[in-house]
């Protein structure tokens, strides 16, 4: 099966003139499709490596959409999600079993593309960024009332730092043992420390998720700006993109993960440390788009918001750390040392976090009018 057979599968307004390679992303294979009629679509092909159950990973996406689109037309708003186009069976993919002449084995599915929408690496300005909170804040919020547990789990325990503590810990030791690994643990053994210094507080959010003090929501798990779609000319809100990750977790995670993204001084993988801090400014007028978006939030939760950040910041430091430890398996790496590199700043950034806590509650109690 070809890309065109694939194409004639789903319910486009005409027949397709071109398939071309978009974007960047680094998990699906993505690619643009013009019509006859000139409408433009999003092709993928999802990555059966990072989701092991792609009929799942649609259900939620589809079920979501749903929800949202019914929403908006009653509440006469904009839906701020894409809907997958259907196929001409009623589903929302297509599964090949065999490669065709252009076209990978595996599974497919296809959007609207978004017309007069730009997508950002960065924020550009305190707007973009503001904009960002204001998407991220608005989708929880928009799918307060959708059942969380009726989401299925596309990457299990995605964001449970306890068990990524569990993993950290299970290569620590296999790396001791092995000639090759165990210089790897020596050269990080300042990082070990730092991670280990913090693992029983590290846990927090999960046991207050258990315990059901905090509230499993419905939440994105990827709170990138570029999975944004801005306004090209208003440079406001028009979608929220990428809905693979999308599971029940917590508020505080989706919001943290935009803070250490988003306020950081200094690229994911700097070397110079003494340039990696959480911009207070920036932190700031995130948490402003976010608190105003995100209405229901618990008292806890509000509370909470910088340890959402710290506590997501160095869950990501202890991965590349693991990853580092096991030999750079699961992140890819530009340069040997790439994994040590991007844990050093994460475990700096969380540390600038630490420092700046009373800092940020102050903003946070300001904000929220506490």
């Amino acid at each position: 099966m070809n890309t065109t057979d694939i194409l004639g599968k789903f319910l486009l307004d005409s027949s397709p003139v071109s398939c071309e390679p978009y974007g960047n992303g680094h998990i699906n294979s993505t690619f643009l499709v013009t019509t006859e009629k000139g409408t433009r679509y999003i092709l993928q092909r999802l990555s059966e490596e990072a989701f092991k159950d792609v009929p799942a990973l649609m259900e939620n996406i589809s079920g979501i959409a749903r929800f949202l689109d019914a929403k908006a037309k009653a509440e006469g708003t904009p839906c701020h999600v894409l809907p997958p186009v259907e196929t001409l069976d009623g589903q929302t993919y297509v599964h090949v079993t065999e490669a065709g002449a252009d076209a990978a084995a595996g599974y497919y599915r296809v959007t609207p593309f978004a017309e007069h929408s730009i997508c950002l690496e960065k924020p550009e300005s305190d707007e973009d960024f503001y904009q960002c909170a204001i998407a991220f804040g608005t989708f929880i919020s928009e799918l307060a009332d959708y059942p969380a547990e009726t989401l299925h789990e596309t990457i299990p325990n995605f964001h449970n730092t306890p068990d990524r503590y569990r993993i950290f810990h299970e290569t620590l030791e296999r790396a001791k043992e092995n000639p090759e690994l165990a210089p790897r643990v020596e050269a990080a053994k300042n990082e070990i420390e730092f991670v280990l210094e913090r693992e029983e507080r590290a846990g927090l959010l999960q046991q207050l998720r258990d315990s059901g003090e905090l509230p499993t929501r419905v939440t994105h798990n990827d709170t990138k700006l570029n999975n944004v779609l801005l306004d090209d000319e208003t440079r406001k809100l028009l979608y929220v993109i990428d809905l693979d990750t999308v599971m029940p977790g917590l508020s505080l995670y989706d919001y943290g993960d935009c803070i250490r993204f988003g306020a950081a001084t200094a690229a994911e993988d700097e070397t110079d440390l003494s340039k990696v801090h959480c911009d207070l400014h920036l932190f700031e007028v995130f948490t402003k788009g976010f608190l105003e978006s995100c209405k229901g939030l618990t008292d806890l939760e509000i509370k909470l918001l910088p340890e959402g950040a710290r506590t997501i910041t160095l869950e990501l430091g202890v991965r590349f750390l693991t990853d580092w430890l096991d030999g750079d398996k699961y992140f890819a790496t530009k340069y040997p040392g790439h994994n040590l590199d991007r844990c050093r700043s994460q475990l700096a950034l969380a540390l600038d976090m630490e420092i700046k806590r009373e800092e940020m509650k102050e903003i946070i109690n300001e904000l929220s009018g506490n």
